[in-house]
């Protein structure tokens, strides 16, 4: 049963392959893609009537099945590079000729079995399933390969092809693995390959009637891994074939051998990949013979603004970070900054930079020569004898004589130097050629860039703290203002109350009173204390407008009335404080003998005047902004203070003023319990 399903799947295949290259051949446009796409399709006709008619042990099914490898695999190289950007991919290349050459290797063990006799026949047909399998998995890799540099726009015209190959490598795959396993010819298998290619073939009929537009973009990422790939194949095939040849001449000290051998290769091979120094050179190698340009200028760019950006706690220092970012760009191994500064250039942050750092850089010649034409200055050339004497004689002496030091590249930005990066030499030294100068400067003036916004954020910080004292020392100079008023109104009518022993006791209480104000005022114009801030607590209003009105009436009259258990949450200094302001710009709106009103209510205190108001646009748009006053002499202040003040506190300020007519402010505080009922709630 299994020998008929066998026969007539292959045929079938066969000529359904057969079917489907007639159909290209009728179509007049020629192509290599196209040609190369017959090719493979009549070599799997061949190979699949082969299998169907001779069998699949035969010499010749073994041959047209390694030929039919050869022809799908020449298939994708055709698409791959009729991409014009993607025939200087050589490192693709040359992966798809090794596991060509695999193939071939394959059809030489073929050739070599039919001839030899003795036990050689078992090892070579044991040696030829495991290239099978190994052309088998490379061709895979490859077909992933093909499908992940596709343009993801055209990925729907090739997915069918990719899908099919895919099935008919993992098809063969699956075969000789088990094949190699148990030494045996599974038939069963071979039956199921049989039906799977009936199943490739009108997928390809649909793949190739699509004809979409295959765009592609060889990642060096894809052929670095590729590369990797190969070189563990190889690795593997010579391992194989060197284990096959001690087990055949080794003797009694086969095992042993063999044993020393794979240790041995192991180690060793894990040894070079494991070294910095190899894989700089293997990374130079590839750039400077597979691809066009030496950098991958999509990823350096990504690693450098990464680099750069790095958030979070534990980050490196921002100046360390543009020094790695640099310096990573040419593979070099450290490297120190040097920031630009009064016309010199002084030592900065360093990267694992272990070489001379004298206490002063002599670069103001340096500084002046990059300056003028931000050049990138490689020592090597200068140590050399063959650079020009202005850039000789720019560069310190200390720098020449530093083996480690490499190349300077000035961080200019907006035609003016920030700082420079001296870099230190790569593991695999070199020189500088025209990309690296092009990516250095462009490299440079992005991390310019980031520096002179660095150093405008701390010069924007100092000059908030700059305008925050001097926002909070007009604050205190609104304060002494109206300190001396009440302390010139004391000494006024000290004159003529002098004798009066409750006159005296009531100076006493003010200037013990203006003495605690103005240490007050002195604490809160330190940036180390905000003065005497308490966590607003529920207070009675009415005694502390009469300690005010106290301090206030002497040189106004102020009429008090209202509630007096009236009970609100806030700081008694601070809205004593805020209260001041209001009654005091009150007073001075009003006439001499006009009186100003408080009026006290539930968590509320309104200051009522009869002066000469205030107009809505001026409310609206003037009145709580600082420095602004309608006053002759005026700080602006009172007012805006204020409002700060009841609203840290938790409360707000409401204004209701006309022309002519007068002015009320009313605070609005956060109401509490009672006395009475705080009592009862207790």
């Amino acid at each position: 049963m299994t020998s008929t399903v066998i026969l007539w799947s292959y045929a079938l295949a066969a000529l359904l392959f057969a079917g489907l290259a007639l159909s290209q051949l009728r179509d007049r446009a020629v192509s290599v893609p196209r040609t190369a796409f017959v090719a493979a399709l009549g070599m799997t006709a061949l190979w699949t009537l082969a299998v169907a008619g001779i069998g699949s042990q035969d010499l010749t099914t073994q041959i047209a099945e390694s030929l039919r490898n050869i022809a799908w695999l020449a298939f994708m190289l055709a698409i791959l590079r009729r991409d014009p950007a993607a025939r200087q991919a050589r490192a693709v290349t040359m992966i798809y000729s090794v596991v060509g050459l695999v193939a071939v290797v394959g059809i030489a063990l073929s050739l070599a079995q039919a001839t030899v006799t003795g036990n050689l026949i078992q090892g070579i047909a044991a040696v030829r399933i495991l290239l099978r399998m190994m052309v088998a998995l490379g061709s895979l890799v490859l077909v992933h390969h093909l499908y992940s540099v596709v343009a993801p726009g055209a990925r729907d015209g090739i997915r069918l092809a990719v899908g099919a190959l895919a099935a008919m490598w993992l098809a063969d795959l699956s075969v000789y693995t088990a094949t190699y396993l148990s030494g045996d010819w599974p038939q069963e298998l071979f039956a199921g390959r049989g039906l799977a290619m009936i199943a490739i073939v009108p997928v390809l009929a649909i793949a190739v009637h699509r004809n979409g537009d295959w765009t592609l973009n060889v990642s060096r990422t894809v052929t670095w891994q590729s590369l990797s790939l190969v070189a563990l194949i190889v690795y593997a095939v010579v391992t194989v074939l060197a284990i096959s040849a001690i087990e055949a001449f080794g003797g009694s000290y086969a095992r042993l051998g063999q044993t020393a051998f794979v240790f041995g290769s192991a180690a060793g091979l894990l040894t070079l990949l494991s070294s910095p120094t190899i894989k700089a050179w293997l990374r130079v190698m590839m750039a400077k013979h597979l691809f066009h340009h030496r950098y991958d200028y999509r990823a350096e760019w990504t690693r450098f603004t990464e680099t750069l950006g790095a958030p979070g706690e534990g980050a490196a220092p921002l100046e360390e970070r543009i020094v790695k970012a640099v310096a990573d760009v040419t593979d070099s191994a450290a490297g120190l900054l040097l920031v630009a500064g009064g016309g010199d250039l002084g030592l900065g942050a360093a990267w694992n930079w272990d070489g001379p750092t004298p206490v002063a850089v002599s670069g103001e010649p340096l500084a002046e020569f990059l300056a003028q034409g931000g050049r990138i200055i490689e020592l090597d050339t200068l140590r050399a004898g063959h650079a020009a004497p202005a850039e000789l004689a720019a560069v310190p002496q200390w720098m020449l004589d530093a083996p480690a030091a490499w190349a300077i590249v000035p961080l200019v930005h907006l035609n003016q130097l920030i700082g420079a990066i001296l870099l230190g030499r790569p593991p695999i030294d070199r020189s500088l050629d025209w990309e690296d100068f092009d990516l250095l400067r462009i490299a440079g003036r992005q991390a310019a860039s980031y520096l002179a916004e660095a150093r405008a954020h701390e010069a924007l910080a100092d000059a908030r703290r700059f305008d925050e004292f001097n926002r909070r020392f007009a604050f205190i100079m609104h304060d002494v203002k109206n300190l001396v008023s009440q302390l010139t109104l004391v000494a006024r009518n000290a004159e003529r109350h002098a004798d009066n022993p409750e006159f005296r006791a009531d100076m006493i209480a003010t200037l013990k009173d203006s003495v605690g104000r103005m240490n007050d005022l002195l604490a809160r114009l330190s940036q180390h204390n905000s003065g005497r801030v308490e966590e607003p607590v529920a207070v009675e209003l009415m005694p502390i407008v009469e300690r005010v009105t106290r301090r206030r009436g002497s040189s106004h009259p102020i009429a008090v009335t209202g509630k007096r258990d009236a009970v609100a949450v806030a700081d008694p200094a601070r809205l004593e404080q805020a209260l001041g302001h209001l009654i005091q710009n009150a007073i001075e709106a009003s006439g001499p003998g006009e009186p100003v009103g408080i009026v006290v209510g539930a968590a509320t205190i309104a200051i009522v005047d009869k002066g000469v108001g205030m107009s809505a646009s001026f409310v609206r748009d003037r009145l709580f902004r600082p420095f602004v006053s309608t006053k002759d002499g005026g700080f602006g202040i009172g007012a805006f203070e204020a409002r700060q003040v009841v609203q840290a506190m938790g409360g707000r300020l409401d204004v209701v003023s006309r022309e002519g007519e007068g002015t009320r402010f009313t605070i609005v505080l956060r109401e509490a319990l009672a006395p009475v009922k705080m009592e009862r709630a207790a």
